[in-house]
């Protein structure tokens, strides 16, 4: 039950430090209280110790994720495809990022356009989706995200989704888990990969799971101190091929943070392969 020291980890959710605080701006607009409008550097900093917050503004933020990355054995990460600096690393780096257009439903078609624009000119393999975080909130199961489906069945991509509990001080109702069983009912071909725990519904996640072949769940902006207990018995059972490794570097968690944590997690030994590299290999349609 050991972790392996020999596997080349794929993350599913890895960045680069920038130059301030910024990139956060959004979800700030849409915050009520004091305490997260004025005084977090982090929207969710309340929830996270030791963000490492020293690393924004350094000269090289490239550089300084191949170094974490190299340190702890992550061959590949998946980044957002948005900004210079994530664009400059897909270009000189392709064997080692991979990437993944964000989309807002509110765009409408000009964002269904901007979703082909991405795929065909930077090559990404994934689109991720935050319902919380839209500007007005979008339900996963809401018409507006039905056009976005469907062109990520069309283009054979999945696509990551935010589920459950935001950790933004955000309503939760848009993101409840429930909501993907009707998306998945309607969208059978469609990969569909949850991000940032399912809690408190992860035994739905679980069910969810068992029940529609292509949903999976990925575990970031977790420690993996805190992996829910159900998700890991699940991997340890039924759910071997279900579950992804995603990271939160350098958004909330330090790489050094994850991976110290990481060998106290009880998966079985034929789970760590899976999960570690070989699911998201799958998923993200790595070997074509």
């Amino acid at each position: 039950m050991s972790m392996p020291s020999d596997i080349g980890i794929i993350d599913c959710m890895i960045g680069f430090p920038a130059q301030d605080f910024s990139q956060y701006e959004f979800i700030r607009k849409q915050l009520n209280d004091p305490q997260s409008r004025d005084s977090f550097d982090f929207p969710v900093e309340y929830m996270f110790k030791n963000v490492p917050k020293d690393l924004y503004g350094v000269e090289n933020p490239i550089d300084v994720t191949l170094h974490e990355m190299d340190r702890f054995n992550v061959e590949i990460g998946l980044i957002g495809s948005g900004g210079d600096v994530s664009q400059q690393a897909l270009k000189d780096h392709p064997d080692r990022f991979i990437g993944c257009g964000n989309v807002d439903p509110n765009d409408g078609m000009e964002g269904i356009r901007r979703m082909v624009q991405e795929y065909e000119e930077l090559g990404v393999r994934a689109f991720a989706t935050f319902p919380a975080g839209c500007n007005p909130q979008v339900p996963i199961d809401h018409a507006k995200y039905y056009p976005i489906y469907a062109k990520c069945c069309e283009l054979d991509v999945p696509i990551f989704c935010c589920a459950g509990v935001p950790g933004p001080r955000l309503p939760m109702a848009c993101q409840h888990v429930e909501r993907i069983d009707q998306v998945m009912y309607d969208f059978p071909e469609l990969v569909f990969v949850t991000r940032h725990g399912c809690e408190p519904w992860e035994k739905l996640a679980m069910k969810l799971m068992l029940k529609w072949p292509n949903l999976y769940y990925s575990t970031s902006a977790f420690a993996p101190k805190y992996y829910p207990e159900d998700i890991v018995n699940y991997a340890n059972t039924r759910g071997a091929d279900k579950i992804i490794y995603a990271g939160y570097f350098p958004f909330g968690l330090s790489l050094e943070r994850i991976m110290t944590d990481m060998p106290n997690v009880p998966f079985k030994d034929d789970v760590w392969p899976k999960f570690l590299r070989e699911n998201a290999k799958k998923v993200l349609k790595l070997d074509t």
